[in-house]
């Protein structure tokens, strides 16, 4: 851990919290600091409530419920905006967690999908997958013959299924239904035929794996590679009356997110996650995404993705205001609407606050971009950024 006096640091405003978090594997940041005592260390008093849906996590931060959220990558910009029908100025320091998602299909659509594909299909290969999906969606012959569910219509996951769809030469808006499910409902409405297919965090993708109700087609890293998924969100007017008290909160989930980019420390994770007061889930669950070792299918190989679920490295936690303006670029048909260049740099500027992630980081003498803005979906392999910034690929997925 880093050496830091939080003795120094100034008095917090406010020293017990309310906290939103969802019942996700990439919730681990949040629990970890409450069990590992990181809180206590930083003088926060903190209590975890665990949400079922998006919706929930957002009403209750605007309604000053929660003090800070675990929250979608895009929430912060839609919520501002009001896009999804409520407006309140959201604000994010801090970038939770990287990937982490999976596109899961019935086992029936994907074993008429590897028929009707001239070679095997994996997790490998989206372009692939999304181009037998779509041959698998022509053979029907009806508009919206399948649906589709995500998590929330102004999420990373929306935007990853209409990103592999795109590829596969479908049109989200037109040739599919996507309809909108709380996460824990994903599983049981595949099982039931309810849907055919998902885009949703984990451990919902492996929990349908291990049931035998889900093949997994793809994983969002590879239609995205390290697209920002959650985020530390705060209500603007909470974040100016509550400045010291959200620095010690950021540095304390920055040190969690240090411990768990550590793969050594991902089977105490795993414990702390599986307890009923958090996730309360089965930890062989949880294994999967955790340890990088995931299965497209019921008893099939492993296969090794160790940047399934990433915390800190890659410099992760900073809020990239040119990934704020893709997300919103991408939004744009979700929305119906095209914003101008100045309302994207409006927007992006005033939720992605780079200058509280550069704070914390200085404290805990950690190396932070000195610019707010990168090239965007170009980077196959990992690269250097600066001479002490390493960021990791960031390819997305193209028809």
């Amino acid at each position: 851990m880093n050496k830091i006096n939080p003795k120094a640091l100034p008095v917090a405003e406010k020293q017990h919290l309310n906290l939103g978090y969802m019942r996700l594997s990439d919730s681990a940041p949040l629990i970890v600091a409450q069990e590992l005592g990181i809180y206590a260390k930083y003088g926060l008093d903190v209590t975890l409530h665990r949400e079922v849906s998006w919706a929930n996590i957002r009403d209750k931060l605007i309604a000053g419920s929660f003090d800070a959220v675990q929250m979608l990558a895009p929430m912060p910009l839609v919520i501002t905006l009001g896009a999804t029908g409520i407006r309140a100025p959201i604000v994010t320091g801090l970038v939770l967690s990287l990937n982490g998602n999976g596109i899961t299909l019935a086992p029936p659509l994907w074993e008429r999908m590897t028929e009707l594909s001239e070679q095997p299909l994996d997790t490998r290969d989206p372009l692939a997958t999304a181009n037998a999906f779509g041959t698998a969606l022509r053979e029907k012959g009806n508009k919206q013959a399948m649906t589709l569910a995500t998590v929330h219509l102004f999420s990373t996951h929306t935007l990853l299924l209409r990103m592999w769809l795109k590829a596969g030469g479908i049109d989200p808006d037109r040739d599919v239904r996507i309809i909108v499910l709380p996460p824990e409902q994903m599983v049981d409405s595949l099982a039931q035929g309810v849907i055919d297919g998902f885009c949703v965090g984990e451990p919902w993708n492996s929990i349908a794996v291990a049931y035998g109700v889900g093949i997994l087609a793809s994983t969002g890293f590879d239609v995205w590679n390290n697209a920002p998924e959650k985020v530390l969100g705060v209500h603007e007017a909470w974040h100016t009356r509550n400045p010291a008290t959200h620095l010690r909160l950021r540095l304390a989930l920055m040190e969690a997110c240090q411990w768990l980019a550590d793969m050594d420390n991902r089977e105490p994770t795993i414990e702390m996650l599986s307890r009923k007061d958090y996730l309360d889930l089965p930890a062989n669950h949880l294994r999967p995404s955790l340890t990088g070792h995931i299965s497209q299918g019921r008893g099939a190989t492993p296969r090794l993705q160790p940047n399934f679920h990433v915390f800190s490295r890659y410099n992760a936690g900073f809020p990239w205001r040119s990934q704020a303006e893709f997300i919103l670029h991408q939004c744009e048909p979700l929305l119906g609407k095209v914003f101008d260049a100045n309302r994207i740099a409006s927007i992006t500027q005033q939720c992605f606050r780079t200058d509280l992630y550069r704070e914390a980081a200085r404290l805990l003498d950690l190396p932070a971009p000195e610019k707010d803005y990168k090239t965007e979906g170009s980077h196959a392999q990992p690269f250097h950024f600066s001479e002490n910034i390493e960021l990791g690929s960031d390819l997305i997925l193209k028809s």
